[in-house]
């Protein structure tokens, strides 16, 4: 039995979908009507990283899990482990980021998933980390001002970053968890080639058959607009994030998706072409590929 957590999400949604015909799946979800499938061979309970019981019914009889967090700070990833171990899991697959690696990333959130790292790989459990560079569905955030205004507006518009098609995430997430030999291995993940906001930009304004325009956003005008919206701890982690970024510590490139699933990772034109709907004018229409 496999277990996955963070089928919602980005990343967990496309692991399930991804997962062979005749593997016994198991999904924990808070709302398990929210649980993007119907096939009879998923099995979704309801639980919560919060409730031991829960986390203790749901890892019964679990081989492998796919482990997926997002509270920055708290003790989600404590829990499962903890729980994971005493129902005798032997694997356990762990959502993570590529700037764990990377000494100069002193940020709140890369901090929390260092320390996130370190309690699994001490747990006893075997682990696979898998760290992903940004995912091209980030640009998603700009598909309002696209469709409205089209323009797209970003800090750094020419800094590079080899971000990954959250589809190879999820890709790999699968192989690592139905197949041997991933154990105490770490995946760094990312796109064939680093790519800046301008380029994506450009396009996206390809994909859709019409003319975007890119505005780049000065330093202050980003904190605000950050500062705004989250939490500040969190702006300035974003921030510094995009420090980094501007600095070239995003730009380099694995082959890891190439080698785990035997076919090259998808460029971003592939993935713009994909979800060209999300950035079409209401009622608008977009050039086809």
């Amino acid at each position: 039995m496999i277990l996955l957590t963070g089928v919602t999400g980005t990343i967990g949604a496309q692991v399930l979908r991804g997962m062979p015909p005749g593997v016994p799946v198991r999904v924990l979800a808070r709302d398990p009507a929210r649980v993007p499938s119907s096939s009879a061979q998923v099995e979704a309970v309801a639980g919560d990283y919060g409730d031991p019981a829960s986390l203790a019914a749901a890892l019964r009889g679990v081989r492998t899990a796919f482990l997926v967090t997002a509270r920055v700070g708290g003790d989600h990833d404590a829990a499962f482990v903890a729980a994971a171990r005493e129902a005798g899991v032997r694997h356990v697959v762990k959502l993570s980021a590529a700037a764990v690696e990377d000494p100069g990333a002193t940020d709140a959130i890369t901090g929390w998933q260092r320390e996130s790292e370190a309690l699994l790989r001490d747990s006893g459990l075997a682990w696979t980390f898998l760290r992903p560079r940004a995912f091209m569905s980030n640009t998603l955030s700009w598909a309002g001002s696209v469709r409205a205004e089209g323009v797209v507006r970003a800090l750094y518009g020419r800094a590079p970053n080899a971000c990954v098609d959250p589809r190879d995430v999820a890709a790999v997430a699968v192989a690592a968890l139905v197949e041997p030999g991933h154990e105490g291995r770490t995946h760094v993940l990312t796109g064939p080639e680093p790519v800046t906001a301008v380029q994506q930009t450009e396009e996206l304004s390809r994909v859709l058959g019409v003319g975007l325009r890119f505005e780049e956003l000065t330093a202050d005008a980003a904190r605000a607009a950050l500062y705004a919206r989250h939490p500040r701890w969190l702006a300035d982690a974003l921030l510094h994030s995009a420090g980094r970024q501007r600095d070239g510590a995003k730009a380099r490139v694995t082959d890891t998706v190439a080698r785990v699933t035997g076919r090259p990772a998808r460029a971003f034109a592939t993935w713009a072409g994909d979800h060209r709907s999300a950035f079409a004018p209401a009622g608008g229409t977009t050039a086809g590929r």
